[in-house]
């Protein structure tokens, strides 16, 4: 494997593009909508976030230490929620996304907040070099993102070159136990899924749910890859990153307890 692997990873690079494509253009059809259903206006959000900016940022906000003056960029970051409490905290933050609609709801988010946030549009691997700099003291991701990208290793090495000696990557995401093994409805509990399986899969965006009906059926889906930790453990080291930390947390829905519903990653640049 390891002979082939300059190959196999310029095929899963090729195959990566066209999946983008697709993803970027599900996560632009009306999503600004969605938010707004969800969360409410703009300025009604940012007022909240205000009231209680780190709540926003539970649970990695420990891991992250005093946000004042820091460099941070949010990868994948969506609607620019986290992003809003960071620089309300003091940070100078960087949002990274290929969707307009979150980032028209993120700019409109962060002047209600009475705050400046930078945001690219761009899809993560092909982030312009002048934003690959080496400065940054926090690359934050968090949420429902490792599963669209179907290779781990490019995300991981823009990440390194991303961070200044001594910079923390810090991972907030979903626990493979509950979105590739078990299926849960009220008390009942069922291993519906194979942990291991590295299929591709198609799946409704997930910000249907918050869409009025009559519009649901007319949106493209989304191309994803749900990963072992496991390997998402080998990708990062293999980057060199030092993982410092690795916290598994627990479903604190009352029929769900026991069973892990997230997870932080916290590696280091040395």
């Amino acid at each position: 494997m390891k002979r082939y692997s300059a190959e196999i990873h310029a095929y899963l690079s090729a195959e990566q593009q066209g999946f983008t494509i697709e993803n970027e253009q599900a996560w632009n059809q009306n999503n600004y909508l969605a938010l707004v259903n969800r969360y409410g206006e703009p300025v009604e959000v940012a007022a909240k976030i205000k009231q209680n900016p780190k709540w926003r940022l539970h649970p990695f906000y420990k891991y992250i230490g005093e946000a004042k003056d820091k460099k941070i960029t949010h990868l994948m970051g969506s609607n620019g929620v986290k992003a809003v409490a960071l620089a309300i905290l003091g940070a100078s933050v960087t949002v990274v996304d290929f969707s307009r609609e979150n980032a028209a709801f993120a700019m409109e988010l962060a002047i209600g907040a009475g705050v400046t946030i930078d945001y690219i549009v761009s899809d993560v691997l092909s982030l312009p070099e002048e934003h690959v700099s080496g400065n940054q003291d926090l690359v934050l991701m968090e949420l429902g993102v490792l599963h669209y990208l179907i290779d781990l290793q490019p995300l991981f090495e823009k990440i390194k070159e991303m961070l200044r000696p001594g910079g923390q990557f810090i991972l907030h995401e979903f626990h493979p136990i509950s979105t590739k093994l078990i299926t849960s409805t009220g008390k009942k509990h069922k291993v519906a899924g194979n942990y291991f399986a590295p299929a591709i899969e198609n799946n409704e965006v997930a910000f249907s749910k918050h869409m009025p009906d009559e519009e649901k059926g007319g949106l493209s889906k989304v191309v994803q890859r749900k990963w072992t930790i496991g390997e998402l453990i080998t990708a990062i080291g293999q980057s060199g990153l030092v993982i410092k930390v690795l916290e598994e947390e627990p479903n604190h829905k009352i029929h769900d307890i026991g069973i892990p519903k997230t997870y932080t990653l916290v590696a280091e640049r040395v």
